[in-house]
């Protein structure tokens, strides 16, 4: 399922017709989507494709098109300190994106069938940590991620705020997902060919809209023997007072790092603004390919007819349209009072900057590498 946009050169590219399609619509969520490269989530040799609206599968590692992820990221809703939980978790990707809208009071779940699929998803999750200038932007909410099969957690599991399921779900199983969620919360879920958005009322009703026309894999049901007992997953543990609210208990070392990141990015954004100057980014520019071609055409000079060659309406359009981006461009080198600089990590130019032993800015850096 996919292709409902135009393919990308890169990232930006991707969301920028992501936007112009519609299946971005809030600013919180066009940012989580920027702030993760998909290409990051490709395996080497398959990147070229990562910026097309199409899923990707290679054995166990599976990418939903990202007309599909933003729709899913939109109906979910998101707000600071919700639970998620991810039934189908895979590469992580999704989770990741949810963490940096969610934040780190938020609870951030992940359940995938394939072992060697979540050690993908963490290693991918480690990476940007700790090479993504992106992660310095945001207050982040990691995900974890366990191992199994999300048709059998445990029945005294605790519910979650946001629920999304990346497989489709047989009506059988609606009810098993519904249970998972907390009254008032949001469920998002492919059923019967459906991405459906299911909204709980209260402790047994709920209000349900189609969102879009999909087609997914069903949900795994694995096969045991006669007596068999299945291997129920346990999700992470919950605060013991608060039976069914997922709470994570954060050390102080974690809070006193949270807190010294927000203070300086606060510090940086108010320094910024201080200076009254814009910084931008240069951004690339976009050309339509306009053909030129011209008309065979004859006249009559005396007896004779001779072939003129005269130029078409859609060659005047294409001169008219290169004339107006070379006078844009040149509007663009003269601007004045705003100043175009080199994006900077300025978060991490103040940790640097602290008077503080290497091993301390390096836990404040969240052990970034670069």
């Amino acid at each position: 399922m996919g292709g409902a946009v135009s393919a990308g050169e890169d990232n930006d590219d991707l969301i920028d017709n992501l936007k112009e399609a519609q299946y971005i619509r809030t600013e919180k969520v066009e940012q989580a989507f920027r702030a993760i490269d998909r290409g990051d989530y490709y395996l080497d040799g398959y990147r070229d494709s990562a910026y097309k609206d199409l899923a990707w599968k290679h054995g166990n590692i599976h990418l939903s098109a990202p007309c599909i992820y933003s729709e899913v990221m939109e109906a979910l809703k998101l707000q600071p300190g919700l639970s998620f939980l991810n039934l189908g978790s895979g590469t992580g990707y999704l989770s990741t994106m949810v963490g940096l809208i969610i934040g780190p009071y938020g609870v951030n779940h992940g359940v995938e069938l394939h072992k060697d699929v979540v050690e993908y998803a963490r290693q991918k999750l480690d990476e940007f940590i700790k090479n993504s200038d992106s992660f310095d932007k945001f207050e982040f909410c990691e995900p974890l991620f366990v191992v199994g099969n999300c048709l059998e957690i445990s029945t005294d599991s605790h519910q979650y705020d946001r629920i999304y399921c990346g497989a489709g779900v047989q009506k059988d199983h609606e009810n098993y997902m519904k249970v998972l969620l907390k009254i008032g919360g949001i469920l998002v879920m492919p059923i019967e060919d459906q991405l459906t958005q299911i909204t709980r009322t209260g402790q047994s009703t709920w209000d349900s809209r189609n969102i879009l026309a999909v087609s997914f894999a069903p949900l795994v049901q694995q096969s045991r023997g006669e007596g068999e007992k299945p291997d129920t997953v346990q999700l992470p543990l919950c605060h013991p007072s608060l039976s069914s609210a997922p709470v994570t208990v954060r050390s102080l070392q974690d809070l006193s790092r949270i807190y010294i990141r927000r203070t300086l990015r606060n510090l940086t954004n108010q320094d910024s603004q201080g200076k009254g100057t814009v910084q931008r980014v240069p951004h690339k520019r976009k050309r339509r390919r306009c053909r030129r071609r011209r008309i065979n055409t004859y006249v009559f000079v005396g007896n004779q007819l001779i072939p003129q060659m005269v130029e078409s309406e859609e060659e005047e359009h294409a001169e008219e349209e290169q004339k107006e981006a070379a006078a844009e461009e040149e509007e663009e080198r003269d601007i004045g009072d705003i100043e175009i600089i080199k994006q900077v990590n300025e978060l991490r130019e103040q940790i640097l900057a602290l008077p503080l032993p290497e091993s301390l800015k390096a836990y404040l850096l969240y052990y970034r590498e670069k």
